[in-house]
C-alpha cells in the first residue's frame, strides 16, 4: 500500500515514473546483509542512493570508528528511495544519513526542480520519524559518460547547495570540485564504463566525505 500511493503521488506530480518494484529483490538483499551484522545498539550512519554508493566497497572500512551502513541501490533515482525508505533507511534508526541520487534522473530527463522536490520529500520523512538525524546531500559527481549533461548536473548541484543551507541538519558534501582537471572531468579516476568511479575515485570521495561523517 504505501508504495502504491508514493508511485501514485509521483504520477500525481509529476507525469509517469519507473515502477520501484523493479528493485524489490535488490533491496530485500540489502535488508538481508544487515540482519546479521547491524548492531541496533550502535549509532548508524547510513550511505545510501544510486550505484556509485553501492559499488564503494571499502565504505565500511574507510570509517572503522563508525557504524555503517551502506544501502545503495544500482540505478535508482530520488523517487526510489522514496519509495523504499523504509527498508533503506528507517529500519536502522540513523543519526546521520548521505544520500547520493540525482546522476541516474539527470540522465533520465528528469529536471532538477523535480529532484530537489523528491529530496525534499525524503529528507521531510526522515524527520518525521528522527528530527534529529542529520543529512549529508552528496553532489552529483562529473563522469565520462555523461559529460554532456554537466550543465544540468551543476544546476542540481546549486539547488542542492541552496537545500543545504535551508535548515543546519543538512549539510552539503562537494564531490564534484575535486573530479575535476581544469574544467574537465579527469579520466583517470573511472573505470572502462567512464561512469562508475575506481579507487582513486573513491579517494576522493572518502577525503571529501571524512569531516562530514567525523564532525
Amino acid at each position: 500500500m504505501r508504495l502504491t500511493l508514493i508511485f501514485v503521488l509521483s504520477i500525481s506530480l509529476f507525469g509517469f515514473a519507473q515502477d520501484p518494484l523493479r528493485f524489490d529483490e535488490e533491496v530485500t538483499a540489502i535488508q538481508q546483509k544487515y540482519d546479521t551484522i547491524w548492531d541496533a545498539s550502535k549509532e548508524t550512519i547510513v550511505f545510501t542512493g544510486s550505484s556509485s554508493i553501492r559499488m564503494w566497497g571499502s565504505l565500511e572500512s574507510s570509517f572503522p570508528q563508525q557504524q555503517i551502513v551502506n544501502s545503495g541501490f544500482g540505478g535508482s533515482e530520488a523517487s526510489d528511495l522514496l519509495a523504499y525508505a523504509d527498508e533503506l533507511i528507517h529500519r536502522f534508526n540513523p543519526n546521520k544519513v548521505c544520500i547520493y541520487e540525482g546522476d541516474n534522473d539527470i540522465n533520465s530527463k528528469k529536471k532538477p526542480k523535480r529532484i530537489i522536490h523528491d529530496i525534499q520529500l525524503i529528507i521531510a520523512d526522515i524527520w518525521a520519524k528522527r528530527p534529529a538525524t542529520k543529512i549529508v546531500l552528496i553532489a552529483a559527481k562529473p563522469s565520462i559518460s555523461r559529460w554532456h549533461l554537466k550543465r544540468k548536473y551543476k544546476r542540481l548541484n546549486r539547488k542542492f547547495i541552496k537545500l543545504s543551507r535551508s535548515d543546519s541538519r543538512i549539510s552539503y558534501a562537494d564531490v564534484w570540485s575535486p573530479m575535476l582537471v581544469g574544467n574537465k572531468v579527469n579520466k583517470d579516476i573511472f573505470i572502462s564504463d567512464g561512469l562508475h568511479m575506481n579507487a582513486k575515485g573513491y579517494q576522493i570521495w572518502y577525503n571529501t566525505l571524512k569531516n562530514h561523517i567525523e564532525n
